[in-house]
């Protein structure tokens, strides 16, 4: 077996991009002993926390606008409706494209609704204890494409 190639290991940590184009070339070409295996795997498990980072992110925005639309309604706009649909629709990519990821909205929506909850406390100077403890609205709902909550 031969050993990987320093150039292809140093360009790892100097040149991702590079090192992404001579990886895939040495795949294709079955060079599987030059591959920088180790830096593979590294990428791999990178790419699904990457996911579950972006689909955390987006349910906190959408979770400050749902609250945001629910508790300033006199402020209502369309910017705060397409930031909703919006999130929605790049969760449902993320879903769509990882459906594995589903019950992993369950599990991280009471940080996402706390976190959520603080930037739009911050957003609309409301005491933080104006919005409920827990999240008000359900994984359907939130996902629901024609569900606004009623303003309070």
């Amino acid at each position: 077996m031969n050993p990987i190639p320093k150039t292809t290991t140093s360009l790892y940590k100097t040149d991702f991009v590079a090192w992404t184009e001579q990886t895939a070339k040495l795949i294709n070409a079955r060079e599987f002993s030059q591959v920088d295996w180790e830096a593979v795997v590294e990428e791999i498990e990178s790419l699904g926390k990457s996911d579950r980072r972006e689909l955390k992110s987006r349910l906190e925005v959408l979770l400050q606008h749902l609250l945001k639309w629910q508790y300033q309604s006199n402020l209502q706009s369309s910017s705060w409706q397409n930031t909703i649909y919006e999130q929605r629709n790049r969760i449902l990519d993320l879903l769509t494209d990882s459906p594995s990821l589903q019950p992993y909205l369950t599990e991280v929506l009471p940080e996402s609704y706390h976190r959520g909850k603080k930037a739009a406390s911050n957003e609309t100077k409301l005491p933080i204890n104006t919005f409920p403890a827990d999240c008000p609205y359900s994984i359907d709902e939130i996902l629901d494409w024609e569900f606004l909550p009623e303003a309070i």
